[in-house]
């Protein structure tokens, strides 16, 4: 097999929907009553989830115009699901945006979205209002008090309009970090939707009407959003939803609905199930595929997981800018530590840092640049950014990492993040696994700060796992003796918790300005 092609062909008969919206269709036609989304007390079958859409697509599509864009506040729940589907229905362009950020960084977000209306869960409706302003995007209230989906849910009358969405059409954006300091919204078209159900039912061998699925990544994250709300219509899975991760709440929820497919996402995650006491004596039989992805997931996480559920952790990649770029087969080789291999359709190369052009040989580390399908076609608002990015076909990513023999691919670390000491690549995800090898330590985090004589050093914050002691000066000598003097932490801090962003990743800006504070103050 040829490093950087795919190894992996579609599962011959599986279906291709032009729509997200066609997938839902034909679910509805295929198992009616089969239960399609479970959140808490409540819950909807295929066909109540259609006439949901159904309802929603004929209330936006009787207020707004085919490509207008929505943004979307809300948290993880039904309704959620129903108002980004009830657009694609009506052939809106969704942004699916984080509750979670200030004023200042949602504020700026609609100003660069320019939708016509924000679809708001009822928490942050009256937030959302003050931040439009008179004359801004309508508001609409999703939930409790505003726009109720349960009666259309019950309305046999309703059918999904039909005029569709085409393929080429846009359908929504992520947003991501920009050059500028403003995040970027990455836009997709419906057909990237279809590829990335086909392309992870290539890799990932789950089956047509019989799957249970949880994720708790946020729906405002490409995780959360295509594991919600893409995937499991794909395959006519049941659909587990959790409001908001808690470990006690995840593991009641694994147990109680047999989940068989736990779309976990980052180490944190998994991290969080592990040393919750809900887990001692959870029976986790019906589990038979635990997916990870979005953060680096060290060896002994990967081990521990594997000796408590029975099942590995599948690790996968993939981005804002589309998904999946390579995945860990469920029926070929897996290999720990990376991130897999290619799926159909995908092409990947690693290429030089400086000019980005000369490629790699097997096992050398580069920039990883890959082409598909499935991926964006471009930055809303961001020409610049856009051509700097996808560049004669190919997007560059700006992760760091290496093809092995087998065409199976490590990513070692971002581009932007690596620090530079004295001039010598120190890689923050190398320092991480290293420091996560002690047993004291359950999270580790290197960043870059300033240094007179090296121009940079690596700082490291840690967390010590539940009832562990560790010392600074422990710390410092379990680098010594696995790490080169110049990849060793020149200052080590330990926090209760590392910060996390929306998706559950460590928040490494986060640190950077509390090491700044940390500077300032000194």
């Amino acid at each position: 097999m040829k490093p950087g092609y795919p190894h992996f062909d579609y599962v011959e008969g599986d279906p291709r929907y032009p729509t997200v919206v066609d997938a839902l269709d034909a679910a509805a036609d295929l198992q009616p009553d089969r239960t399609a989304l479970i959140c808490g007390d409540r819950q909807l079958t295929f066909a109540e989830y259609r006439r949901a859409v159904a309802g929603m697509a004929r209330n936006l599509a009787g207020r707004y115009a085919p490509g207008d864009r929505l943004a979307v506040v809300m948290g993880n729940g039904i309704e959620t699901a129903v108002a980004l589907m009830g657009a694609y229905a009506a052939r809106m362009q969704t942004a699916p945006l984080n509750p979670g950020y200030t004023d200042r960084e949602l504020g700026r977000l609609l100003d660069d979205v320019e939708p016509v209306a924000v679809a708001c869960s009822p928490p942050f409706a009256e937030r959302v209002r003050a931040l439009a302003g008179a004359g801004g995007p309508e508001i609409l209230t999703v939930g409790d008090g505003g726009i109720d989906l349960w009666p259309w849910a019950a309305d046999e009358s309703l059918a999904l309009p039909a005029e569709r969405p085409q393929p080429e059409d846009r359908c929504l954006m992520f947003f991501t970090g920009g050059t500028t300091g403003l995040p970027k919204g990455a836009e997709h078209v419906h057909s990237s939707l279809d590829y990335f159900s086909r392309q992870t039912r290539a890799m990932w061998h789950f089956e047509f009407g019989g799957e249970t699925v949880l994720n708790v990544a946020p729906m405002f994250h490409i995780w959360g959003h295509d594991f919600t709300l893409v995937f499991p219509l794909y395959i006519r899975a049941t659909m587990v939803i959790v409001p908001q991760y808690r470990p006690d709440l995840v593991i009641d929820q694994l147990v109680r609905h047999r989940v068989s497919v736990f779309a976990g996402g980052p180490a944190a995650i998994f991290l969080g199930l592990l040393g919750s006491d809900a887990i001692d004596g959870a029976d986790l039989g019906a589990l038979r595929h635990s997916m990870g992805g979005g953060s680096p997931l060290p060896l002994d996480l990967l081990e521990r997981w594997k000796a408590r559920t029975g099942n590995e952790i599948m690790e996968g990649y993939g981005m804002s800018e589309g998904a999946p770029i390579c995945l860990n087969p469920t029926h070929g080789t897996r290999k720990r530590l990376s991130v897999g291999a290619v799926p159909p359709e995908t092409r990947i190369e690693i290429v030089d840092l400086e000019s980005g052009t000369r490629i790699m040989p097997v096992g050398e580390r580069g920039e990883v640049r890959l082409r598909g399908p499935q991926f964006t076609i471009g930055y809303r608002n961001r020409p610049e950014e856009t051509a700097e990015a996808i560049r004669d076909g190919w997007l560059y990513t700006g992760d760091v990492g290496y093809l092995d023999e087998d065409g199976y691919l490590f990513l070692v670390d971002r581009k932007k993040e690596m620090i530079l000491v004295g001039g010598f690549n120190v890689y923050p995800r190398e320092v991480d696994e290293v420091m996560m090898s002690h047993p004291a330590v359950a999270e580790a985090a290197a960043i870059a700060v300033p240094d007179d004589f090296h121009g940079e050093a690596v700082c490291l914050y840690v967390a010590l796992q539940p009832g562990a002691e560790a010392g600074v000066e422990e710390l410092h000598r379990h680098a010594e003796a696995n790490l080169a003097k110049y990849k060793r932490p020149k200052t080590i801090r330990i926090l209760e918790a590392l910060p996390k962003t929306g998706p559950g990743k460590i928040n490494k800006l986060g640190l950077k300005a509390l090491e700044a504070e940390q500077a300032g103050a000194a």
